[in-house]
């Protein structure tokens, strides 16, 4: 762990769980509203694919905003963009729990994910300026085994507080969680030092481009960006899944929800004691593959019931999981410097990728569960290639 002297306010412990909070702020901002969603569709008579921008559209522009927010922390700190970042996402999620119709919370959602890309972002420059090699690379998994932790418990949170609100609460439980981290960026001491009179604003955003045509970074940025279609189109369809075509209950939802949860959690618990006796790369190949696996049983078996669609999810949760901690770590090794920039291109990279995933799911909202199937398959099966073709070409010029 860091020296204590690194956040003297926090200590050891607090700093890790600020950092895993700020890394949670996606799941944070989805999840515990999933449970809602019908409700909302419902309430605003709109179709499921309007009250589904409210989750594409914030993956968008929170992917758009990390490329703002990473490069900015480059040259001001860390600390001063956290707190304007979240400050605008505080009144964003008190903006969407007053809205009075479905398009001005797919507005002001927006607004929330500009606010809460900063989160993501700065939490991973912060783990990169604080820790280098084996220990950093054991922090990225602790902290987003941490992370993964909320689209387990949060989901029944989520559906708790719909038997005692409405789902206009949950916009105001949003609003509290941003102010708590807020309070976490007060007392966070900083760990970058700001550059305000060494390189402009511009030169600061064209970093984004230098990093780009690093073949190692933008190869491996690819590759387990995509990865992401996985996970996120799942997210993003579950709800529908367990209680429009499986016809559940919000609350029943959010168990199986948690079940499948778990596997996020797993993933990277499960990679770090594995990665001390078998190489990295033998593990993500095995992950690809076990995605793979899991895609051809939901496609068999996933349709027959709610229990055998999460039995056979839960490995490519799992295995999507699992790749996180070596790819985050092998992306960001490819690049010594400009923590934030290469953090905002890493944190985009996945967003944007996952909305795509986001979108073939709502396309086929008739056969949700065969389109998360063939996710599996067909996602698994290209990383794995475009990995063994990276690492051919690209040996020389791929840090490991």
């Amino acid at each position: 762990m860091a020296d204590s002297k690194v956040q003297p306010k926090m200590g050891n412990t607090g700093f890790i769980i600020f950092l895993a909070f700020l890394s949670a702020f996606v799941p944070l901002s989805t999840d515990l509203y999933l449970p809602a969603l019908p409700e909302m569709t419902t309430f605003f008579a709109v179709p499921e694919i309007v009250m589904n921008l409210t989750l594409i559209l914030f993956f968008v522009f929170y992917s758009i905003a990390t490329l703002f927010w990473g490069p900015l922390s480059d040259r001001y700190g860390r600390r001063p963009i956290l707190l304007v970042g979240l400050t605008l996402y505080m009144l964003a999620s008190i903006l969407c729990g007053i809205a009075a119709n479905a398009y001005e919370i797919i507005i002001f959602r927006i607004f929330q994910a500009i606010g809460g890309g900063v989160a993501t972002t700065v939490a991973t420059a912060v783990i990169k300026d604080v820790f280098v090699g084996r220990k950093q690379e054991t922090t990225l998994a602790i902290v987003q085994s941490m992370v993964v932790i909320s689209p387990a418990v949060v989901p029944v949170i989520g559906s708790l507080l719909l038997t005692f609100i409405s789902w206009r609460g949950i916009f105001f439980a949003q609003a509290l969680l941003g102010l708590s981290v807020i309070y976490g960026a007060v007392i966070f001491k900083e760990t970058h030092a700001s550059q305000r009179g060494t390189i402009s604003v511009m030169k600061s955003f064209g970093r984004l481009g230098a990093l780009l045509t690093n073949p190692g970074f933008t190869a491996l940025l690819v590759n387990f960006s995509l990865i992401s279609i996985v996970s996120l189109s799942y997210i993003s369809s579950s709800s529908y899944i367990f209680q429009n075509t499986f016809h559940l209950s919000s609350r029943v939802f959010s168990l199986f929800f948690s079940f499948n949860a778990i596997g996020m959690l797993l993933g990277p618990l499960v990679y770090i004691p594995l990665s001390k006796y078998i190489d990295r790369f033998t593990i993500i190949y095995a992950s690809f593959g076990i995605t793979i696996i899991a895609g051809i049983l939901v496609l068999v078996f996933g349709q027959m019931t709610p229990v055998a669609f999460a039995l056979t999810q839960f490995p490519a949760t799992l295995a999507s999981s699992a790749v996180r901690p070596p790819g985050t770590y092998l992306v960001l090794k490819q690049e010594e410097n400009d923590n934030g920039s290469a953090s905002a291109l890493y944190s985009a990279g996945g967003t944007i990728f996952g909305s795509i995933g986001m979108v073939i799911v709502s396309v086929a909202e008739a056969t949700p569960v065969a389109a998360i199937a063939w996710i599996n398959i067909v996602m698994g099966a290209i990383c794995a290639l475009l990995l063994l073709v990276s690492m051919t070409f690209l040996r020389k010029k791929i840090v490991v």
